[in-house]
């Protein structure tokens, strides 16, 4: 009896963590917390493998695939849509892990099967992962973090004067800190940075393509759907509870980004790629 109470206890510790291991990072003052990408994948299994050699955990709320880094989850169905585009050409250029070596992570990646293209100009502390369909993801480094990866940012495209209206429009939707990283504006978010680089032209929204958005999540959905329709923002449709649980609704920022508010309910067990 005593072995089996030990043995439940165990594996409850062990639910446990996997399951704070896949939260987001905490809310901020305004509530929010980077939530998710939602990729429509022209190849689920192939995603799957990748984001699981690179160190995801998977669940499968409601039957679909979900890929849980810390800081954000990657969704990989989005109904019966069909993906067309990668991320370069579109507002969402690209999207960001940071890893704690690049070289010694990249190299565990390979051994799996993942295509690891080079950092600019030779740098060693900088490496490229583009999923099968067109995702372009970053990879840095910082060896202070003791986890192995983590997310880390979401890279807008945008024309030059557009770029401090939309620090500006970040910031204050989502109760973000404005900064500036190598020069460059950005603003702070529990679990991603928000980037913003210059486009010699206007880039296609999002909406469509393989990656078609990025999620937030929030506390408290009606509070924060009350907030958005006072600061002038047009809701895309209207709130509702899809099958998984979770209360959603979308957004676009002015420069063509869907954006998916979501009160998240729990994701369940943790399964194995064999599941």
């Amino acid at each position: 009896m005593r072995m089996k109470m030990f043995a439940a206890l165990v594996f409850g510790a062990a639910v446990a963590a996997g399951a704070a291991a896949a939260q987001p990072a905490p809310y901020n003052e305004t509530g929010v917390t980077m939530g998710h990408w939602h990729l429509i994948s022209k190849d689920v299994e192939a995603n799957k493998k990748l984001f699981l050699a690179m160190g995801a955990k998977m669940y499968m709320p409601g039957g679909a695939p979900l890929m849980a880094f810390p800081g954000v989850y990657i969704n990989l169905i989005l109904g019966m849509e069909k993906g067309d585009g990668g991320t370069v050409g579109s507002v969402v250029n690209h999207v960001g892990f940071i890893v704690d070596d690049v070289q010694k992570r990249t190299a565990e990646w390979k051994a799996k099967g993942v295509t690891v293209l080079p950092g600019g100009n030779g740098r060693l502390d900088q490496a490229f992962v583009v999923t099968p369909d067109g995702v372009r993801m970053e990879i840095l480094e910082d060896k202070t973090q003791t986890m192995a990866i983590r997310h880390e940012h979401v890279h807008l495209s945008l024309p030059e004067s557009d770029i401090p209206k939309a620090q500006a429009w970040y910031a204050k939707t989502f109760g973000g800190k404005t900064g500036t990283r190598n020069n460059a504006p950005v603003v702070n978010l529990p679990g991603a940075q928000i980037r913003f680089a210059r486009a010699d032209s206007k880039q296609a929204p999002t909406r469509g393509r393989v990656l078609d958005h990025i999620g937030f999540d929030v506390k408290d959905h009606p509070a924060f759907v009350r907030k958005l329709q006072a600061d002038g923002i047009k809701l895309d449709d209207m709130p509702r509870t899809n099958p998984n649980g979770n209360t959603i609704v979308y957004i676009t920022d002015p420069w063509g980004t869907r954006i998916e508010i979501v009160q998240r309910a729990p994701l369940g067990q943790q399964v194995t790629s064999a599941q």
